[in-house]
């Protein structure tokens, strides 16, 4: 028996290798002598590469192979399949076979069979929008002639699917449909088939174990992930009340408004900015707030125990477990190491007093507050602006005793640093020196953490560069003691192209103008230098237009030099402008009506530093002259008036950006005063001087006022708050009040007879243009005395520098009075409602608000009620 299975055994192993050997003998016909071609390839053999021939739908580059003709290689070898590897690799071929077509002696010719992959001719959509086919159209950055394969198509899928996830669209469904072009061999057609399904949310969010901290504060804390639109208030309110008589000292132990948040926050979730979506990155950061919020409030070792996050139909529910903890509360706090400030100094500025809750962040944020924040109210900023860059303040719990802990803060205070090197980095258009000069950071002075954040200020206060992404990059070197500054600017458009069209001074008009605000004269003649104008020097050029053709034209020139002499922050401004409005007709014509204005100012400004250098003055020299003809509208209809005066400003501004500020304020005080022309004439009686005569030279004194508040609420949420007020007041009783000059209040605060008169037109929602200005006998001459009032919040949709928009809503009230006596800053008119603003870097800020006056005017009875209005560079405000 074992006899015979060992011979079967032998047998099947002849077999096999007989059956090998007739598998591995090939026969090739060759094409010259007709003869078999036998290869054997269990036996390589070297030859020489005679000839390499192609065959197929594709182009062949012989570059591919791993051979080239006059080569050695064996067949059978691995130079062959090399070489089907790589042509397989690159991606761009379906079929791939190499074979030979005639052997003479140890010569072998082979022939390359390439078949093209399919490649896309086009793409499309179904079952999206068009913004979203758009979008979707930028991420998977798919063109024409592409390969098309199975690996394209899954990526562009998968693509989509998150596109639609981060949406909140969870059970989105994506296919692709394939289809042969006509016209083009191996060129397809690609349809993605895109099914939304609905917007998955979060529809209820559960915290477990919070016995101490209530839901409502919890839930403010993770503010990316919030629960769906929900408006119950009165949901089961007799059992709220119920609970409220059967429990007294469970509502006597929070205060009221605890209670309101406990009882709202399970019945009114209000998303209208937001969408309720779960994006699990923010869900877990927002957990990570979850747990310092407890850290805030005492609860030091309170940590998550578990969470889970389940779909149900579309919407999620999230359910987090908790452990509170004990609270805990700050005892005793010592300060060790430090050398330079008393303890007692810095326990002041820590502001933590025994018995009060532990709370880390407030710890942190006390002793060592982050380099962007402009408060200066901690210990390191103490340290820091006094050249202690190196300075660290670290906490330490040394004791910790039932519910009290005792904090020990060791300090390293290092040595003061001076300044190095000062660079800037990203201005490819303002030159340096433009900058350095606004730099307050000298090298060899002392580090000073506030002149940092001061100079970043003052550089977006330019208007130059891009106020989301300036940064401030440190280089320390503890070593030698010094620093290197790095101011990194990105530059943003700051020239202004401005068209608008409006009905004023009894015409329809059209204005244009033009504003380069970082203009350079120098380079005015330098070919190159205009990319398209020249640039770069922070000069300021500025040329408007406004025409109705023969009736109405108005042109103003004018041009700001920053630093006069270039070494001192002493700015020139130098204006003139030429206006004139008749009825068409001749100057030759008798009954020609015109009347003409010309002016020219002059403004010299400078930066103070007392007492801090957020101040600045400045004084100007103004001149106009009004030649009127045959004008019946004007105060006298034949003759001419001059208007040379003086007026000396101060303001300050420490406002935290240009564009969209968040945090700082803004006051200007300004008087205007002209010669006192009566008082030198005290023979004359002006009481019966005709207008003309009274008027030939005007006098007044004129007095205004603005304050305005930036406060951000929470991010970039911020409530501005604005007082205006301004007064004219005249040097005798005979003449009064100046006709010119005057106080206009009402409408968007845009309008063509401000240079005719020299009015000041003051924006308010609501109502009218200048319909709140006081009328003599039907007609409006504009207040001596007005008051304004404004309350704005605003919130960004974009801060992009290339277009920057936000929301508002504002309330406002405000009145212009004929005279001081009249004056009553408790009956104003008011207004209230919202508003869009746009800031284009060509165009400058665009505003769009609808307004809703309360008050009836007297007199003119559809003055207010809904109003739209259009602003242009602030024009309403």
């Amino acid at each position: 028996m074992k006899l015979k299975k060992q011979f079967v055994l032998v047998v099947i192993f002849l077999l096999s290798i007989c059956g090998l050997r007739s598998y591995a003998q090939v026969i090739v016909s060759s094409e010259e002598a007709g003869a078999p071609i036998q290869i054997d390839y269990l036996v390589p053999k070297k030859y020489e590469i005679g000839g390499i021939t192609s065959s197929g739908n594709a182009n062949f580059d012989p570059r591919m192979l791993n051979f080239g003709v006059g080569s050695v290689i064996e067949i059978p070898g691995d130079d062959i399949s090399k070489s089907i590897k790589r042509l397989w690799n690159s991606g761009y071929y379906e079929n791939i076979d190499i074979t030979i077509t005639k052997v003479i002696d140890n010569v072998v010719f082979l022939n390359v069979y390439l078949e093209e992959r399919a490649r896309l001719v086009a793409f499309g959509f179904k079952g999206t929008t068009k913004n979203e086919e758009n979008e979707i159209r930028e991420k998977i950055k798919l063109t024409q002639g592409n390969i098309v394969n199975d690996n394209m198509k899954r990526t562009c899928m998968n693509i989509i699917t998150d596109y639609y996830v981060e949406k909140g669209f969870y059970n989105c469904q994506v296919d692709v449909q394939e289809s042969q072009d006509e016209k083009i061999s191996k060129g397809v057609r690609l349809l993605f088939n895109i099914n939304k399904g609905k917007k998955v949310k979060i529809a209820k969010i559960t915290i477990n174990g919070n016995k101490e901290v209530s839901k409502a504060k919890l839930m403010k804390a993770m503010k990316e992930t919030k629960e769906k639109l929900k408006f119950w208030p009165f949901y089961k309110m007799d059992t709220a009340i119920a609970y409220c008589f059967k429990h007294p000292g469970y509502y006597q132990s929070k205060d009221i408004l605890e209670h309101l948040d406990d009882y709202f926050s399970d019945r009114v979730h209000l998303r209208i900015f937001k969408a309720s979506k779960f994006i699990e990155e923010s869900y877990e950061s927002n957990k990570v707030a979850l747990v310092n919020k407890y850290n805030e409030l005492g609860y030091r070792d309170a940590y998550i125990i578990s969470d889970s996050v389940y779909l149900k139909g579309n919407n999620i529910y999230i359910d987090i477990n908790v452990n509170e903890g004990h609270k805990y509360y700050f005892r005793n706090i010592s300060f060790v190491g430090n050398t330079k400030y008393p303890s007692s100094t810095l326990s002041k500025l820590l502001n933590i007093n025994k018995g009060d809750v532990y709370n880390q962040t407030q710890l942190m944020n006390n002793l060592n507050n982050p380099m962007q924040n402009d408060v200066g109210n901690d210990v390191s900023s103490l340290y820091m602006n006094d050249g202690y860059l190196f300075f660290q303040a670290n906490p330490v719990e040394v004791l910790i005793e039932n519910d009290s802990i005792d904090i020990e803060v060791r300090i390293r205070e290092g040595k003061q640093a001076r300044y190095n090197k000062i660079s800037i980095t990203g201005n490819t258009k303002t030159n340096d020196n433009v900058i350095m000069r606004e730099i307050t950071t000298i090298p060899g002075q002392l580090f000073n953490r506030a002149d940092i954040i001061r100079t970043q200020q003052v550089l977006l206060s330019l208007g130059y560069f891009n106020q989301e992404t300036m940064n401030v990059v440190p280089k320390p070197n503890e070593a030698d003691g010094t620093v290197d500054i790095e101011y990194v600017v990105e530059e943003a458009s700051s020239d202004q192209l401005s068209l608008s069209a409006g009905y004023g001074a009894g015409t329809f008009v059209i204005s244009a103008g033009i504003t380069f605000n970082n203009f350079s004269f120098k380079k005015f003649f330098k070919k190159d230098a205009w990319t398209p104008i020249p640039g770069g020097d922070g000069q300021r050029l500025s040329f408007q237009v406004s025409t109705n053709a023969k009736y109405y034209q108005n042109y103003s020139l004018s041009f700001t030099e920053p630093w006069l002499g270039g070494k001192k922050p002493i700015s020139l401004t130098a204006g003139v402008y030429y206006q004139v409005q008749s009825d068409g007709t001749k100057r030759t014509v008798d009954n020609h009506v015109e009347i003409r204005t010309i002016g020219a100012s002059l403004s010299i400004a400078r930066k103070v530093k007392w007492p801090d250098d957020y101040f600045q003055i400045s004084h100007t020299l103004s001149y106009q002259r009004y030649q009127v003809q045959n004008y019946g509208y004007f105060i006298f209809s034949t003759g001419y008036a001059n208007n040379l005066s003086y007026i000396f400003t101060l303001a300050r501004s420490s406002v935290s950006a240009p564009i969209y500020p968040r945090e700082g304020s803004e006051i200007m005080f300004s008087v205007q005063l002209t010669p006192p022309y009566s008082l030198f004439n005290k023979g004359a009686d002006y009481s019966s001087m005709t207008a003309q005569e009274k008027y030939r030279w005007l006098e007044f004194h004129k007095w205004k006022f603005n304050i305005s508040w930036y406060t951000r609420i929470v991010e970039n949420f911020v409530l501005f708050v604005r007082m205006k007020m301004g007064f004219m007041g005249f040097y005798n009783k005979q003449i009064g009040y100046s006709p010119f000059e005057r106080f206009y209040l009402g409408g968007d605060g845009l309008s063509t007879y401000t240079m005719m008169d020299a009015r000041e037109v003051i924006g308010m929602r609501g109502y009218d243009d200048s319909s709140l200005s006081p009328y003599v006998d039907g007609a409006e001459v504009g207040g001596s005395v007005y008051n304004k009032f404004t309350a704005e919040l605003r919130y960004p949709i974009t801060l992009n520098p290339s277009a920057t928009i936000y929301l508002l809503a504002f309330a406002e009230a405000g009145k212009s009075w004929l005279t001081a006596r009249e004056y009553n800053p408790f009956k104003m008119y008011k207004s209230a409602g919202v508003g869009v603003r746009i800031y284009l870097p060509m165009f400058g800020l665009l505003g769009f608000d609808w307004g809703y006056g309360f008050d009836e005017v007297p007199g003119l009875p559809n003055a207010n009620k809904g109003r739209f209005h259009i602003s242009i560079n602030s024009s309403i405000d």
